[in-house]
């Protein structure tokens, strides 16, 4: 039911109803709470979800790359470790006498070989940077190498390993060297590493379609050949001020490159190594190496977005179905707060009117006596001239006839007020309404009116008052009869059929006669408010058949369009419930007045 307007926000217009507009801002309403409901706690947690599951994937991404690069670089040491020690081996299980004669350095060359083509040559030197043998493709006995950047580095730690250099042979090559003394004498053994093998640690690396790894000096200068391009002993694009950790992971894009145009970002991990001071490089485009990453986010955005489209739509939905179902549970509150009111108004009216009647009936009865008195006093009297004898009769005629119709009007009052026991049976309402319509065809007939019958075959039995129905009935069926006048001819419509939702029947009675005005409409049941003209209805009619329907458990309502017809739609209970039952047994039966 509707709240009052003082106790509620609503405002009701001037007919007491909620206005139209007010059903759609509580639409509105309903969704921004439910939406501040949901959608910004499920934003809230999957944009927290999102920015965890973000950070989680790319330190996850980080660690790999971290985990990628220390691996790689343990590679190369331990490669360059394996060929110090087999220098080392070499130099101390052979003297310096031994080592120069070239027959032996062949064949220890030789032996080195079988285990795996590391070295390209070998060359035993003395402390003046002289060759005392070499084995190897190119002729360098005749060389100095006092003067080399490695033999002073040499002699000062015992081992040296080189960065890639041209030297002597002008190809890039690097070095390992390592120094023994031998009494007072002190000598080199250098050997020249496979260039090519180093490269090939790297070159079958495969780190998605964009990754590689190679070889750093301090200045940034391949040690070896990258796979996707750049030059060994080239300039890398690097900038190297930006590695002077010991590892880490850098993401670089176009401007910390330097480059012009901005290149894609880059992932790159780095780790150092101690001897030689090498950086060893893991480089990946950002895109490809976060892209598990990205799709995984971007699944979690769309997810998010369709949850929150989801419930949208259900809320939409839910909200729509919510506001049907109270705009229908406030005109059923409307509708039953007009039947209350009227049965109150009803009520009222019936206590006025039954004291209203029994005051007018004496005046009434005095008026219609002496109206007697003086025509029996003109009946003694012979001698009274035609013409005043004539006006006196009309004038008692009139006085007489206007008696009988205050009398007609008193006693639809009482009828409207009284109160006799009511007779209760089961009615066979097809049947009953047949009666009614052959009682009224005569007078349809001659207003040019015909019936039409719809009834619903095998409508069950009701439990009523057949006096009391008969009433409502013939007060319709006069009523829709009446609304023709002026029209040679119409219809009155007659339908039955069970409304099993509400356990009943309904009943249309429906013509095709004026209508109604829309701002009657409220006020048709009212009593003495009738639309015929004076002298044609009290206005009693209708107020007693709402009354009546009331009293045996039922409703009553009416459409109307002006120029198009009427119809009364009726609602009667199968069975009177226990309390209209015990109601009616002092209830009254109305009078026979028409609106």
């Amino acid at each position: 039911m509707i709240p009052d307007s003082k106790d509620s926000s609503v405002k009701l217009d001037s007919t007491g109803r909620v206005p139209k507009g007010v059903y759609s801002t509580l639409y509105l309403r309903f969704v921004a709470l439910t939406l501040l409901c949901s959608i910004v706690p499920l934003i809230l947690v999957g944009w927290g979800i999102y920015r965890y599951y973000s950070r989680f994937g790319y330190s996850r991404m980080v660690e790999d790359f971290q985990t990628q690069v220390e691996s790689h670089r343990k590679i190369v040491e331990l490669f360059l470790k394996e060929r110090v020690s087999t220098l080392r081996i070499l130099s101390q299980s052979h003297s310096v006498e031994h080592l120069s004669r070239k027959e032996n350095l062949d064949a220890i060359f030789e032996i080195s070989q079988r285990e795996g083509s590391y070295f390209t040559d070998l060359g035993v030197l003395n402390d003046r940077g002289r060759h005392l043998s070499y084995v190897g493709p190119y002729d360098l006995m005749g060389n100095d190498y006092s003067g080399t950047f490695w033999f002073k580095e040499v002699m000062e730690k015992g081992v040296y390993i080189s960065d890639m250099f041209l030297g002597f042979r002008k190809v890039p090559h690097f070095i390992i060297v390592v120094a023994r003394t031998e009494g007072d004498r002190k000598w080199l053994l250098r050997a020249t590493i496979y260039n090519e093998f180093l490269s090939a640690l790297f070159g079958n690396v495969r780190i998605g379609q964009t990754g590689e790894v190679f070889l750093l000096n301090r200045e940034g200068i391949y040690q070896t050949t990258p796979r996707l391009g750049g030059l060994l002993m080239g300039q890398a694009s690097l900038p190297m001020d930006l590695f002077r950790e010991e590892s880490g992971v850098q993401v670089l894009g176009g401007s910390a490159l330097g480059e012009e145009d901005a290149s894609p970002r880059l992932v790159v991990a780095y780790s150092w190594m101690k001897e030689p001071p090498w950086m060893l490089v893991v480089r990946q485009d950002y895109a490809e190496a976060f892209r598990d990453v990205n799709h995984a986010n971007l699944a979690s955005l769309l997810f998010l977005f369709l949850s929150a489209l989801a419930i949208l739509v259900v809320s939409l939905i839910t909200t729509g179905h919510m506001i049907k179902v109270i705009r229908k549970r406030d005109l059923e509150a409307d509708q039953l707060n007009k039947q209350l009111y009227q049965a109150c108004k009803l009520a009222s009216v019936g206590e006025l009117a039954s004291g209203v009647a029994h005051e007018i009936n004496n005046p009434l009865a005095i008026i219609l006596t002496e109206a007697q008195v003086v025509r029996d006093l003109e009946e003694d009297t012979p001698n009274l001239d035609p013409e005043f004898k004539s006006q006196l009769d009309e004038s008692l005629d009139q006085v007489e006839t206007q008696v009988q119709r205050c009398n007609l009007i008193t006693q639809n009052l009482l009828r409207f007020s009284r109160r006799t026991k009511s007779l209760i049976e089961m009615v066979d309402l097809n049947k009953f309404l047949q009666e009614v319509v052959d009682l009224m065809h005569k007078k349809a007939q001659t207003s040019g009116i015909r019936f039409s019958r719809n009834f619903e075959e095998g409508l069950p039995p009701l439990q009523s008052d057949p006096s009391q129905l008969q009433q409502v009935f013939l007060n319709l069926i006069n009523n829709a009869i009446d609304a023709h006048d002026g029209k040679p001819y119409g219809t009155v419509r007659i339908s039955t059929r069970t409304d099993e939702k509400g356990k009943g029947v309904e009943i249309r009675v429906a013509d095709t006669g004026s209508g109604i005005a829309r701002e009657n409409l409220d006020k048709i049941f009212d009593p003495f408010f009738t639309t015929k003209p004076v002298g044609k209805g009290t206005g009693l009619g209708l107020s007693i058949s709402y009354g009546i329907i009331q009293r045996l458990g039922g409703h009553i309502s009416v459409e109307s369009e002006l120029g198009k017809g009427t119809e009364f739609i009726l609602f009667l209970p199968f069975r009177l419930p226990e309390s209209v039952r015990e109601g009616l047994k002092g209830a009254g039966t109305g009078g026979g007045a028409n609106e």
